[in-house]
This record gives C-alpha cells, sequence and structure tokens, in this order.
C-alpha cells in the first residue's frame, strides 16, 4: 500500500538508522570472533632495567592522588632506573598534599618531581607534552590519577616490548569498586567488552588499536616519532597511537596485566567522560580517517576498522532517530515487521541481534562466573540506551567543531560499598541534557501507547527499554546533584539563604515529578481522543475491505461515522466568504484535499448509500460481485487517506502548544534548580 511522501522519508530514515546500527553491531561480533581467534601469544625478552619515567598527570584530585603517588613509589623497580614526574596542574587543596607527599618520597631517595606548569593550556595532553620537553628514559609510563598498579607491574610489563617496532603497552584497566553500584557494574562490563573483545582482536596485528590514556608503557622514540602530544582533540590518547601506527609502530594489549582503577560512582561524572570520550572520537576522525585513507601501507582492513572505531559514536544519534521514528510509523500503519505474516519474528531478531549475542559473548570472556556477569546485561542496555542523548550532543559537538575545555572526571577514593561521595567536593551538577533525556522519556511513554493501540504490542518492550534509560539517566542526575553543602566546608551553618535555596530544590522535584505525569496523562488523554478514532477507523475499514456481508459493512459504516464526527470537532473549519464550511483539514501546512475530513465523511455517506442499493442486489449476480468489488477499493482508498492524515493530527496547533507550555515550565524549574546550585558555590567559594 502507497505511503505519503512524510510517512516515506521518516521511513527511509528509520531504516537507514537500522542498517547503520546493525553494521557497527555486526562489527562488534566480527571483532568478538578476532579475539577468540587469535589467541595473543605474547612473547618477552629479558631487557634488564631500562630506564622509565612515571609520568602522572593530575588535576583537583585531592582524594586519589596520594594513593597513586604511594603505589607508584612502591613499585618493584630500581630507584636510580626510575624517574617520578606528578604533573600537578591543580587548584586546590591538591596541590599542598602533593607537594608534601613528594617532598617525603624525594627524602627516602627516590626520583621524583613537583611539577607545575602556573598553566593548564592544553589540559592532560598539554601537562604531558611539557614533561615529555625534559624526559630522557627509555620508556615512558602513565597513570592517570584514580589508577593503582601492583608492585610487580614495571618488571612484568616491560619484557614485553620484545620487538623494536613495538612502541606501546597497554594493560587491562581492573575495577576496584565495579560492585558499588548498578551504575559502576554496568560500566565495568562496558569496558571488559572494550578491553577483552575490541583490544584483544587488535592486539599486535594490522589492525590499529588505541592507547586508553592510562595503565600503558610507550617507548620515548615512539612518541617523538609520531609527533608527540597533541591538544586539539579532546581524546590524546587515541590521537597519538594511531599517528604511532600509521608510523610503521605496533601497539601491544596485556589482558593478563590488570592495573585497578576507580569507577565514576556519580552519574554526572559518568556522563563527562562518556561526553569526552564521544566527542574526542569525532574529532580524531575528522584529524585522522583522510590520512588514513590514504596511506599506502595501511591494509585496507585496517582503514576499514579504523573509520569504525573513530566514527562509532554515531550510532548514538541514530538510536535516537529510530526512536522518534518508530512511533509515528506505528501511527502511520507501517509494516515494521521482519517477517510480515508472523510478528513474533521480530522480537525474535532484536533478542537475537542483541542480547542474546551479548549473553554469548560473555560466556566466551568470563568462562565460569559467566551468570554473575550476565545479570548486570539488562542494566547495562538500560545505561547505554540512556547515554544515547549525552552522546548525541558530544556528537554534534564535534561535528560542528564547538570548543570545549578538557573537563575530568572526579574521583573520590571510592573502594567499597561503605565509601561516601556525596558530602564531598567535585560533586558535579546536572547538565542542560537531562531536560532532553525526561523529553525522550516521555516521547517514549506515547510510543509505548501508540505500540498497544495500533496492535503492534512487539514493540513495547524495545521502546520502554529505551524509555526507562532515559528516564533512570535522568533521574540519577538530578538525585547525585548535590543540594547540601560539603562537609569540609569552613561554614559551620547554614545560611537562609542556603535554606530558601534548599526549599525551593524539594518543590522543583516535586513540580519535575507532577509535571511528567501531567504530561503523560494529556499524551494518553490526546491519543485516545485525537488519533484513537482514527485508528479505530482504519480497523473498520480493513472489516468493509476483507467482508462480503452487508450488515456487517453497514455497521462498520455506522462507527465510521461516528468517529468522524468526533475527530472533526478536533480540527479547526476553513470557511469561504459566505461563512460556510468548506474544509476540516487536519494539515495545516500545504494541505491537500485527500486528507479533507469533509471529502472524507461525503465518501463514506455515499459508500453507505451504495451499500443500501446492493442490499436489494441478488448475491449470486455479476452486479453484486462488481458492487462489492468497488466497495472494497474505495474502502482501501479512504484507509489511505485516513492514514494521510493521521500523523498530522500529533502536531496539532492545540498539540504544539501545550507542549511548548510543558516544556517552558519544565525549563522554568531548571532555572531556579541551576540558580540554587550557584548559591551553593558562591557560598562556599566566598564563605558567606
Amino acid at each position: 500500500m502507497a505511503i505519503n511522501p512524510f510517512t516515506q522519508f521518516v521511513f527511509d530514515l528509520f531504516i537507514l538508522s537500522a542498517i547503520i546500527i546493525t553494521a557497527y553491531t555486526c562489527n562488534f561480533y566480527y571483532l568478538t570472533y578476532l579475539s577468540q581467534k587469535r589467541k595473543n601469544i605474547l612473547p618477552t625478552i629479558d631487557l634488564g632495567t631500562p630506564s622509565v619515567t612515571i609520568q602522572l598527570p593530575i588535576y583537583n584530585e585531592k582524594y586519589v592522588a596520594k594513593r597513586l603517588v604511594d603505589a607508584v613509589c612502591n613499585l618493584d623497580y630500581p630507584k636510580e632506573k626510575l624517574r617520578i614526574m606528578v604533573l600537578d596542574d591543580s587548584d586546590d587543596d591538591t596541590v599542598e598534599l602533593l607537594r608534601n607527599t613528594v617532598n617525603d618520597y624525594q627524602k627516602q631517595g627516590f626520583q621524583i618531581e613537583h611539577v607545575r606548569r602556573g598553566t593548564r593550556k592544553g589540559y592532560k595532553a598539554g601537562a604531558l607534552k611539557h614533561a615529555m620537553l625534559s624526559t630522557n628514559t627509555e620508556l615512558v609510563a602513565i597513570f592517570d590519577a584514580d589508577f593503582i598498579p601492583p608492585v610487580w607491574f614495571l618488571k612484568r610489563a616491560i619484557p614485553h616490548f620484545s620487538k623494536s617496532n613495538i612502541g606501546l603497552v597497554q594493560c587491562r584497566w581492573g575495577h576496584v569498586n565495579e560492585n558499588y553500584s548498578a551504575i559502576t557494574q554496568a560500566q565495568a562490563l562496558s569496558l571488559d567488552f572494550h578491553f577483552l573483545i575490541e583490544q584483544k582482536a587488535k592486539s599486535n596485528s594490522h589492525l590499529f588499536m588505541n592507547f586508553n590514556g592510562t595503565a600503558g608503557i610507550w617507548k620515548r622514540d615512539c612518541i617523538e616519532d609520531a609527533g608527540g602530544w597533541h591538544t586539539a582533540t579532546l581524546v590524546e590518547d587515541l590521537d597519538l597511537s594511531y599517528r604511532a601506527q600509521m608510523k610503521g609502530w605496533k601497539c601491544l594489549f596485556l589482558p593478563d596485566i590488570v592495573v585497578d582503577a576507580e569507577l565514576p560512582v556519580q552519574m554526572n561524572a559518568a556522563k563527562r567522560q562518556q561526553f569526552r570520550w564521544a566527542k574526542g572520537s569525532i574529532q580524531c576522525a575528522i584529524k585522522l580517517l583522510s590520512d588514513i585513507v590514504i596511506k599506502r601501507k595501511v591494509a585496507v582492513e585496517a582503514k576499514i576498522q579504523a573509520f569504525i572505531q573513530l566514527t562509532r559514536h554515531v550510532v548514538y544519534p541514530f538510536m535516537l532517530i529510530q526512536f522518534l521514528t518508530l512511533p509515528i510509523l506505528l501511527a502511520g500503519q507501517v509494516n515494521l515487521y521482519v517477517v510480515s505474516f508472523l510478528p513474533a519474528l521480530t522480537i525474535a531478531a532484536y533478542l537475537a541481534m542483541g542480547p542474546g549475542a551479548y549473553i554469548m559473548i560473555i560466556q566466551s570472556m568470563y568462562h565460569k562466573s559467566w551468570k554473575s556477569k550476565a545479570k548486570i546485561l539488562p542494566a547495562l542496555l538500560v545505561y547505554n540506551a540512556g547515554m544515547s542523548v549525552n552522546n548525541t550532543v558530544a556528537v554534534f559537538d564535534a561535528v560542528l567543531g564547538k570548543k570545549n575545555e578538557f573537563l575530568r572526571t572526579p574521583k573520590y577514593g571510592i573502594i567499597t560499598k561503605e565509601d561516601d561521595w556525596r558530602n564531598k567536593a567535585y560533586n558535579l551538577p546536572f547538565t542542560q541534557t537531562t531536560l532532553l533525556e525526561i523529553f525522550f522519556g516521555v516521547y517514549g511513554i506515547m510510543g509505548i501507547f501508540i505500540a498497544i493501540f495500533s496492535n503492534n504490542p512487539v514493540f513495547v518492550p524495545i521502546i520502554g527499554l529505551q524509555s526507562i534509560g532515559f528516564f533512570f539517566i535522568a533521574y540519577m542526575s538530578l538525585s547525585h546533584t548535590r543540594f547540601k553543602r560539603n562537609k569540609s566546608s569552613s561554614i559551620p551553618v547554614r545560611t537562609k539563604k542556603e535554606k530558601m535555596a534548599n526549599n525551593v530544590y524539594k518543590l522543583s522535584m516535586i513540580g519535575i515529578v507532577g509535571i511528567i505525569i501531567f504530561g503523560v496523562f494529556m499524551a494518553f488523554y490526546g491519543y485516545s481522543e485525537d488519533i484513537y478514532p482514527l485508528d479505530r477507523m482504519r480497523g473498520n475499514l480493513d472489516g468493509i475491505i476483507g467482508s462480503s456481508d452487508l450488515d456487517s459493512i453497514r455497521d462498520d459504516l455506522m462507527e465510521i461515522q461516528t468517529d468522524l464526527e468526533i475527530v472533526m470537532k478536533k480540527v479547526p473549519a476553513t470557511t469561504d466568504e459566505s461563512g460556510n464550511i468548506v474544509s476540516i483539514n487536519p494539515v495545516w501546512i500545504f494541505p491537500v484535499e485527500s486528507t479533507n475530513f469533509i471529502r472524507i465523511q461525503n465518501d463514506v455517506n455515499r459508500l453507505s448509500a451504495d451499500v443500501e442499493k446492493f442490499s436489494s442486489v441478488s448475491k449470486d449476480s455479476d452486479d453484486y460481485n462488481t458492487g462489492m468489488m468497488d466497495i472494497s477499493d474505495r474502502a482501501l482508498l479512504l484507509k489511505t487517506n485516513i492514514m494521510d492524515a493521521t500523523p498530522y493530527m500529533y502536531v496539532s496547533l492545540s498539540n504544539m502548544l501545550f507542549s511548548i507550555i510543558w516544556i517552558a515550565a519544565i525549563l522554568g524549574i531548571f532555572a531556579a534548580l541551576k540558580k540554587k546550585k550557584e548559591q551553593f558555590k558562591e557560598s562556599d567559594e566566598i564563605g558567606i
């Protein structure tokens, strides 16, 4: 059945998104195959004890900075061969903490320096670039502030520089606080997928793998040959490792050497990290892909995999496109089933491509402990679905060339479930993307109703999973925002302004919940009043098309006339100069006559009249059979006209006006919350 141009355009977007998402998903399965096929036999060679510089880039990490320095100074390696550079760009208590710690270790004979640039230019990449000016050792190891390298790290990792062209050994990240919450468990599983599938598949092959920014060791010659650290992107690690491999250097992943690190426990910190990774990858794609494509010495498969890795975050915008277009297509009665006559196969195909395949991958990764990890998969699916808004904004930021400072992910020294972070410094507030997440969540609820009322319940779990993700991320973003003073604050008693701000927060939370509930109610009410009658009319027309019983057809036409009268009251009428109604058309921009409800009503009345005429004709006659075919064809045309009109009922002037008011109300609440955050910041900074 033909569909109107708008629906066809939406359908094309949906199919294009599905193809792209499927392609990236299938590539992950291909890398899974490579990771299992490649046994990663990692030869070692006795290199003795080459000189090593350990660089520790730090910015405002007072809860974990000393832990890192202690762990590095505890490494089993000759002091005369080990140089430690604490690259401290901090502007808070961390500076004094590190100064005292470095002084203590200097007295113990360690070659350790507290490097202060006096600027944050270039951020982490700038600090590493500055450090390389005075680095003269053979090897350079790098650890972020939240990592805890084991005592044996250097002695086990360095022997893997067994070939002269190996420029980097990257070790696997461990998760010291993996079981702290569902958020940390989801992040841990996601990172394990990256290391044990992607990095393992690409290690020491013709495929490009990336440095993860920490828990790795570089040859100094490799860094210099690749052009050193660049500050143009937010992922200097990915940038440098790709440039090094384009120069012919090899990168090696060591899955058996695990360096524990702290996962973000606060949702806003996790979103910041994901944002930085997503935007930085697209920045690297823009910067490097053209050079990779024209590089003759790079294999075709390596070029393809490089393109996929650098652009993989474009999946998130396409996820949102699919999410937005699916309810529109369901409302337009477009057939989206893999096999039209067996809808159950659709959900089976989704399960096979998604959770089913991932469970098999988890089995291959964790072996005997796979069941405990598989239980985390639902949390990861919800987490990734909810993150699609945050990461989509990051992708567009990169494409549009918007400049961003390097915003580090704060850590709190959290290891056990009993550790608390809520009253510590560095707590990040929610951002404007939280509003978008709420919008997509409400839109998803409307989509669930559309799926149910359009007789497409098979799509409810697909829409529902993403909707839960959006609401979960938005809720956690709000609940993890700090709305009370740090325990370390010098202000002993809350001010009157602070108490008032606290009341504003409580009222705002009640307001947001109330507005969301009201929005869901209005969406359900609007659907039942404006759209559901059209759905019933299409169902009645389907009955007419497949029937030869005049009594049944007559009943269907009566119900259609009743529903049509209900819908016509919802649409503004157009009159001529004499005041006569000439059109009731839901299409208010470039309307066409086929969607004019007055014309549709006249066609229904004529169809009813013809049915009455045929009631006296013998059912065995040719005239009766011809008449039934004519009635069926006209019913099919009416159904097409109603389908064309249906999408425009969603974007009626009244619906848009309500949406504007609804969004404005939430924006107003967010403005109140933003004002409260500023009050806390002001009181903490100036101490009043």
